[in-house]
């Protein structure tokens, strides 16, 4: 199981472990299925949550409001949304 999936419209659907509360935010690498990401944002009043659209949105060159939370508001493992990106999920192992 891949931690990115295009859906019929050309989206991507990625499934993300979410560390909060880092020094940085970087992409660490995989972790069981999905994507970990290291935030340097705390988990408090949906903040972490915030940040990490706003880091996906920078990374895909995307506007923030075509990154969509789906699943895992409070949780760690997450699904977003990357609504038209304007590059592949594969760089963000590069970042």
């Amino acid at each position: 199981m891949s931690w990115f999936q295009r859906d019929n419209a050309r989206n991507f659907v990625l499934t993300l472990h979410i560390q909060p509360g880092a020094k940085r935010t970087e992409v660490v690498g995989l972790h069981g299925g999905a994507l970990k990401i290291k935030l340097a944002a705390a988990p408090i009043e949906g903040k972490a949550n915030a940040a990490l659209l706003k880091y996906l949105a920078e990374c895909f060159a995307v506007p923030r409001n075509q990154v969509v939370l789906q699943q895992g508001e409070k949780s760690r493992r997450k699904v977003v949304l990357i609504v038209q990106p304007r590059h592949s999920p594969d760089t963000l192992l590069r970042f």
